[in-house]
């Protein structure tokens, strides 16, 4: 089994956290108190979810994780949707960058979630298949870089759509 920091979920999650790291230096300190702390922890959240998860024995520990994960990607975006609203992430390239970032983690996510749950799911059948899980739930290859595709239920929304 790889280790959890070369699964393209993860490497991705760290990528965005970086981002947001990095951006947070440039933003006015009223802006860095509030929001910058919060955007901050539930960036970081995602990928130290999904490692704490990885890393679990049982299935119900590791759903657990997961789900926690899945929902600090939501709070991430909704807090990236706030300083974009509000004027602090103000270039369309940074902007384009998020979405960018989150347009392909949303679906690896959902696909990743589902097919650690479709293991346990299945454990006494025959197993599914990465196949037949793409076609039923229309996510994709999970195992190759570019490939993945599918809707993010709740999308990242640019500022032109406030």
């Amino acid at each position: 089994m790889r280790p959890v920091y070369e699964l393209d979920v993860y490497k991705l999650a760290e990528e965005l956290s970086d981002l947001i790291w990095y951006a947070y230096d440039h933003w006015p300190q009223k802006v860095q108190m509030s929001i910058g702390y919060q955007v901050l922890r539930s960036a970081d959240s995602i990928a130290a979810n999904l490692a704490e998860g990885f890393g679990r024995y049982t299935f119900a520990d590791r759903k657990l994780f997961y789900r926690y994960a899945r929902g600090s990607f939501e709070e991430t975006k909704a807090w990236l949707r706030k300083l974009i609203r509000r004027r602090v992430i103000l270039s369309e390239k940074d902007i384009s960058q998020y979405a960018e970032i989150i347009d392909i983690l949303g679906p690896r996510l959902n696909a990743f979630i589902l097919i650690q749950l479709s293991f346990y799911w299945n454990r006494d059948q025959e197993p599914l298949n990465q196949q037949s899980l793409s076609e039923k739930y229309k996510i994709g290859s999970v195992y190759q870089e570019h490939e993945m595709s599918g809707p993010i239920e709740m999308p990242f929304l640019p500022i032109s759509n406030f």
